[in-house]
């Protein structure tokens, strides 16, 4: 299972990348493998200040649709396009080109709340 050590991880199974007050977000390699099939992917908030925990969108797969979680608050300035064409890109490549949204984040200190690496590997391995 591929868990890169730097990136912060929530225990809904969303992987984050701290760049400065803007974070990128998508869905784990454990998260992607458990859902089979990516067909769709549904993002509506696109300029929507959210809250943690929120729903930013979903993702579908053959058996199952799934909520996809903001990790913190902030506002959703960026949906993954290539998406629309290419679902498929959150199973080939979760933590690059299947990444999802970045998000100009309201309150830098929510994402001390998030999961390390290691400790998201215990969370799936429990």
């Amino acid at each position: 299972m591929n868990i890169p050590a730097e990136l912060k991880y929530t225990k809904d199974h969303e992987w984050v990348k701290v760049d400065g007050d803007t974070i990128t977000i998508g869905i784990t390699d454990f998260a992607q493998s458990e859902l089979g099939d990516i067909v769709y992917v549904e993002v509506e908030t696109v300029d929507e200040t959210l809250d943690a925990e929120d729903v930013f969108g979903t993702v579908e797969a053959v058996k199952t649709v799934s909520d996809l979680f903001l990790p913190v608050s902030g506002e959703i300035i960026e949906f993954n396009e290539s998406l629309e064409d290419e679902p498929e890109k959150v199973n080939t490549d979760p933590y690059g080109e299947g990444w999802m949204v970045k998000v100009k984040v309201a309150n830098a200190s929510e994402l001390d709340l998030l999961l390390s690496a290691e400790d998201y590997k215990a969370l799936i391995s429990a």
